[in-house]
């Protein structure tokens, strides 16, 4: 079996190289194999420039492709391993596109697997876990009101003016900027057309706590079912969005402001030239280390008082070998490859796992790659 990891972008190292350390044979594909060869060439030769034919060409039944690449490669690289009954791993989102190959995947026999990163991915693992906790403890009642929040945010440790820094081109920030997001709040959806139209605080329950700006992001309600949520459950807030630093909205008021204005080509262009302009203002420095923070957290009230509340946190930064983005998002993805080669995760199209063992098999790992990971019982 093969693993054919295609792209070798900042975020995809950490996990490539882990599977080359512990011995897997793994084809490198990307665009640029000088790249590939600065990022992993003391491990492997295993080298080519990538081109879906040549791939096509050399892929087997029981490979795997994974794709590291743009998302609108995705769906086009899960056909191509679905035709060769190969699987197929990607952290990216799943889009309707690749959720429509489910019959394939199953009559070839082969996992299609998205949403193994950081968030989606890590946090689908936090949440899985936390519902399968309230729902076999003493307090579970289907008639209990129920909380769910999850925040997600990569963000410097060191804090900037901008207090934002950026480890890649910032046109996809600015892209989401523009995109609504539908959450539940007070047991109704709740509709925001751009993000800084529900900026709250979040208080994380850190060793110290630490309070951040949050925001919905996309449209969480589809979540609560890929959480296993009771459909009779009463739900009185389920959000799952973004964490930045205190004082980011007011630093980027002005980029708000003119981001509203834009639409159309010239939008488009002129999106391009805030990105340029931020990524030279604003990236981070050669061995200046990033951080993540991510809270996951589950809540149930009983005639109004709290009966269950149990919060995963999450503090991860960079080191001389990774950034935390890098290691956080690329090592669940090999975790992924892996469980497919292993036949651990059932034919179809999937999401991060919500099989107890692999959840808790994945977690103690992730331990390993933060530095705070902690499960808080608020009523312990």
């Amino acid at each position: 079996m093969t693993i054919h990891w295609c792209g070798t972008g900042l975020s995809a190292i950490p996990g490539l190289r882990r599977l080359l350390q512990a011995g897997h044979d793994v084809a490198v594909w990307n665009r640029t194999t000088a790249k590939a060869e600065e990022a992993v060439g003391d491990l492997t030769q295993n080298i080519h420039a990538f081109d879906i034919d040549s791939l096509g060409a050399r892929v087997a039944k029981g490979d795997v492709i994974v794709s590291m690449l743009p998302g609108d490669w995705h769906v086009q690289l899960a056909e191509l391993a679905i035709a060769n009954e190969a699987h197929f791993v990607s952290s990216s989102y799943i889009a309707p596109e690749m959720r429509a190959l489910n019959d394939k995947a199953r009559a070839a026999s082969v996992a299609v697997i998205n949403e193994v990163g950081l968030d989606p991915g890590i946090d689908h693992l936090m949440a899985h876990a936390l519902v399968d906790d309230y729902k076999a403890s003493a307090a579970y009642d289907a008639s209990n009101e129920i909380s769910f929040i999850s925040y997600c945010g990569g963000i410097p440790k060191i804090a900037n003016d901008f207090r934002y820094k950026f480890s890649w081109s910032p046109l996809g920030v600015l892209k989401a900027l523009r995109s609504p997001s539908r959450s539940i709040r007070d047991h109704k959806p709740l509709d925001v057309a751009r993000p800084w139209d529900a900026i709250s605080s979040y208080t994380a329950p850190l060793p110290t706590p630490e309070s951040f700006e949050v925001y919905p992001n996309r449209d969480s309600i589809p979540f609560m079912q890929q959480y296993e949520f009771g459909e009779d459950w009463s739900v009185k807030e389920f959000v799952r969005g973004t964490l930045r630093l205190n004082g980011w909205a007011e630093a980027w008021d002005g980029v708000f402001k003119e981001v509203e204005t834009l639409s159309g080509p010239t939008g488009d262009s002129r999106l391009k030239e805030m990105s340029d302009q931020f990524w030279n203002d604003n990236a981070y420095d050669d061995g200046e280390p990033d951080r993540v923070v991510l809270c996951v957290a589950l809540k149930a009230e009983k005639d109004g008082a709290e009966v269950w509340h149990k919060t995963y946190v999450m503090d991860a930064w960079g080191n001389e070998d990774s950034t935390a983005m890098a290691r956080l998002v690329s090592i669940p993805v090999s975790f992924a490859i892996e469980a497919a080669m292993n036949g651990q995760i059932d034919a179809g199209v999937h999401a991060a796992p919500s099989d107890p063992k692999l959840v808790t098999q994945w977690m103690q790992e992730i331990g390993k790659l933060a530095q705070h990971l902690q499960l808080i019982d608020h009523h312990a």
